[in-house]
């Protein structure tokens, strides 16, 4: 089977510059845990999970260091640290958003699409076709095509 087979078609998306609380409400109103962002062209520039809309919440806690000859070394990422942030204060989807979309043609088998989502460790491919966003897989439709293979 093929993305194109098992994909949802009807997708729900965001500009970069939604409110970060219109995105907490459509997801909540279509009951769905992650939303592509889009640009106005129709190309996946990001994608919103609630994992990344926790971070509005989380505690957040200066990376632990060292002062050594006066200077600083850290033994957690202060690159981390920076990202939830960032997230923390955000207002706007492109300020939450994970920039780096791992997507699929329309055309990526369902094992292919399996091995991405377990190996990236992602809950949702978004589907293009010229770089363009016509649909959505996610597990539960990974799930459903599997059991159908079985039947």
């Amino acid at each position: 089977m093929l993305a194109s087979e098992v994909m949802s078609r009807e997708v729900y998306t965001v500009y970069p510059d939604t409110p970060v609380a219109d995105v907490v409400k459509l997801m909540i109103e279509k009951r769905i845990s992650g939303v592509p962002v889009i640009s106005r062209q129709g190309g996946v520039v990001g994608i919103i999970s609630e994992g990344d809309l926790l971070f509005k919440d989380k505690d957040l806690r200066y990376p632990s260091f060292i002062s050594l000859l006066g200077g600083m070394i850290y033994l957690e990422s202060p690159k981390r640290f920076e990202e939830e942030f960032r997230k923390s204060i955000a207002l706007r989807a492109e300020e939450i958003m994970t920039g780096d979309v791992i997507t699929v043609e329309e055309e990526a088998r369902v094992s292919e699409m399996a091995s991405l989502m377990t190996e990236q460790q992602v809950n949702r491919l978004p589907v293009l076709r010229n770089g363009k966003l016509v649909g959505i897989v996610t597990r539960a439709d990974i799930l459903r095509a599997l059991v159908t293979d079985f039947e």
